[in-house]
């Protein structure tokens, strides 16, 4: 037997039919493509961290709960005293447990375009997923046929990006709340991005029972720790950790968390910084003829080029030694679009540079 048909007899056709998620090798260049915060921890705070590692058992399972990072999470974010934490090594697992909880043949909702892993998984289970286009103009939801599709379907998660990715924009939360109303299945609104909007629908899980909140550390600065956490009522948690592994969170990434969490003055001075420089980088991009940026609440912003010219221009760009996102390939809203993550100063004015450069004619 060959291998490929050993393959083909094997695995689900939903699995063969997919493409792995590709992340760009971005070594000696300019890394302004995943969304990630560009500046190191203070000298004196890696020292106090060290220390703090310096009791970790590595010989022993960590706490399979992680209930000391658990805690603060609930205290740094305000949570509910009625709701429960569940923690996940990423955002990822989490959209990926929570998927994996459903009954076969379940429909997933999203709009589109959105973040690509809750398509990604939800195909990978061979789950029915729905997306909905965003309008053209604004990147919002377009309320009406999202009330529409709710009603057809009867998704049992409907997953929404608030700030939405790749597109930076906050979703109208009274539209939010009338798809709560709709919704016979759970809501998740994945706040990936809340460091860098002043909005939360945290404050909303006493309103709607079916509601579930989503966040990572990843964007805040720690992204190399691979944690998220997911806050609901403590019955629907309780069904979910049913199918988290046991151990997930490592006893480095537990002890790392929640120091950072506890020192988090220098992650919220970085945050104003971030916020300050795209405020600069917007407006900066809005003053080049034939470039269209759209407005961010996100650490990143989303621009449209001249009309077949992305792929150019992205090269043209990485030519310079500055790496941003080709979105263009996906088509649909975001044809001709590129996305560019707020770095430090310099790296932006890098961007900026090159970006002009590119769009030079000839």
């Amino acid at each position: 037997m060959s291998t490929n048909h050993l393959i083909s007899q094997i695995f689900r056709k939903e699995l063969l039919a997919m493409s792995a998620y590709k992340v760009a090798d971005a070594s000696g260049l300019i890394k302004l493509d995943a969304m990630e915060n560009p500046y190191n921890w203070t000298d004196d705070l890696v020292e106090s961290w060290l220390e703090s590692l310096k009791t970790c058992e590595l010989n022993r399972y960590p706490d399979p709960e992680a209930k000391q990072l658990a805690q603060t999470i609930k205290d740094r974010n305000k949570i509910p005293p009625a709701f429960d934490v569940l923690l996940g090594n990423g955002s990822d697992e989490l959209i990926q447990i929570l998927l994996m909880a459903l009954q076969p043949n379940a429909s997933v909702l999203s709009p589109q375009p959105s973040f690509v892993m809750y398509q990604q998984i939800s195909q990978s289970l061979g789950l029915n997923f729905i997306n909905v286009p965003l309008l053209s103009s604004t990147f919002d939801l377009d309320l009406p046929v999202m009330l529409a599709a709710i009603a057809t379907h009867q998704p049992a998660i409907i997953f929404l990006a608030y700030p939405n990715n790749p597109t930076g924009n906050l979703f109208n939360a009274e539209a939010i709340k009338q798809i709560l109303v709709a919704a016979k299945g759970l809501v998740v609104i994945d706040e990936a991005y809340a460091p860098f909007a002043d909005a939360s629908f945290m404050d909303e899980l006493t309103q709607y029972e079916n509601l579930l909140v989503m966040r990572t550390v990843s964007k805040l600065g720690l992204a190399g720790l691979r944690l998220g956490y997911l806050v609901g009522a403590p019955a629907i948690i309780e069904q979910l950790n049913k199918i988290r592994l046991p151990y997930n969170i490592n006893i480095l990434t537990q002890v790392t968390a929640n120091f950072a969490l506890i020192h988090h003055a220098m992650f919220d001075e970085q945050t104003q910084k971030i916020c300050a420089e795209r405020i600069e980088v917007y407006e900066q991009l809005g003053n080049m003829d034939g470039i269209t940026a759209y407005p961010s609440a996100a650490n990143f912003i989303l621009f449209r080029t001249p009309k077949d010219k992305a792929t150019e221009i992205f090269a043209a760009i990485k030519q310079q030694g500055v790496l941003i996102k080709n979105l263009s390939p996906q088509g649909g809203l975001l044809a001709d679009c590129l996305r560019v993550t707020i770095g430090k100063p310099e790296e932006n004015q890098m961007f900026i540079g090159a970006l002009r450069k590119a769009l030079l004619p000839g």
